[in-house]
């Protein structure tokens, strides 16, 4: 078996990517190096029923030393839902995120930072600052370039380090796609956007990918053929996103459940937001109730999903 170009790409000194999975982002998180004056950090926190091995990861990793800054990509609940329970674990800690939101978080606005229309859950937490796109943050004695990178997320950063070539593209670019572009969902164009992220990723040529999930990889090219071909699939039938979306919401809610009566989650779906917006946008020939049930057929056939009945009888959805 040949190697992975990943492989041959060693992250700096002091720099440690814990692979966490889908219901929570992966953390990077970089401890201090002598001469380090800014400390610690964690770029990203994961969901907030992972917060307790976040923390014990995050401490873990650190051995001993004090996590001093918070780093957020973007304010979906997968990459800052552990915020909170890493700001009373470290009371001093600081913590900055991509500028567009910071006065939604102040008021906290469930509705405008997503939590909401999502059904997802994030705990409540405070900001310190904003990640500035042109800056750069200086992390295990490394200096890293911020970038904007709108598209899944409209306030999206990605970060590059220059030197080694290092990218931590958050949901900007996986090794088999991209995050869903949730502006797409609220009528916002922003499939455009989504592009010119990619370019900017291809510009930067970075040798090491570190994605928001999934594994580490090192060949962007491929990775960047596959997300523009997919893009294209989107431009080209906007209702296969729509259709991708709510499949990847409604999977992602499994993931935290792993297991829920169908009753259970019909009531939730009705009251999720974002459901009946795509539903009436793009799947109105069919009653809510057909096009849940074909959400749910869908997951079903793919694997991704087992439907069982419990001690009552009742249908139940389980995670697989």
């Amino acid at each position: 078996m040949n190697a992975s170009p990943a492989m041959h790409v060693p992250l700096p000194p002091g720099m440690t990517v814990l692979e966490r999975g889908w219901l929570s982002a992966n953390n990077i998180v970089f401890a201090a190096q002598a001469g380090d004056a800014e400390g610690a950090a964690v770029i990203d926190t994961g969901y907030v029923t992972h917060s307790a091995q976040t923390l014990a990861l995050i401490e873990s990793t650190l051995a001993g030393q004090p996590l001093a800054r918070i780093l957020n990509t973007h304010l979906h609940s997968d990459h800052c839902g552990g915020n909170a329970a890493l700001q009373q674990a470290y009371p001093q800690v600081q913590t900055f995120i991509a500028p567009g939101q910071a006065e939604q978080v102040r008021s906290w606005d469930e509705a405008a930072l997503s939590y909401a229309p999502t059904g997802q859950e994030c705990p409540r937490f405070a900001i310190t600052g904003l990640l500035q796109p042109g800056s750069t943050i200086g992390l295990s004695g490394r200096d890293w370039q911020i970038h904007a990178a709108p598209g899944h997320d409209p306030h999206s950063v990605i970060l590059f380090e220059p030197d080694s070539r290092i990218l931590i593209s958050a949901d900007a670019l996986w090794e088999n796609g991209f995050g869903v572009v949730f502006p797409e969902i609220e009528g916002i164009a922003a499939f455009d956007e989504v592009a010119a992220t990619l370019d900017v990723i291809e510009r930067l040529e970075p040798r090491l990918v570190i994605p928001g999930h999934g594994g580490l990889f090192g060949d962007v090219q491929a990775a960047l053929g596959i997300a523009r071909k997919r893009l294209a699939g989107f431009v080209q039938a906007p209702e296969r996103h729509a259709s991708y979306a709510a499949k990847v919401l409604l999977k992602y809610k499994l993931l935290e459940w792993q297991s829920i009566r169908v009753q259970d989650l019909q009531d939730w779906v009705h009251a999720t937001p974002y459901f009946g917006i795509l539903h009436q946008r793009y799947f109105g020939a069919q009653t809510a109730q057909q096009w849940l049930e074909s959400l749910i057929e869908s997951l079903l056939a793919s694997g991704a999903a087992e439907l069982r009945r419990d001690a009552t009888g009742a249908p139940v959805l389980l995670n697989q």
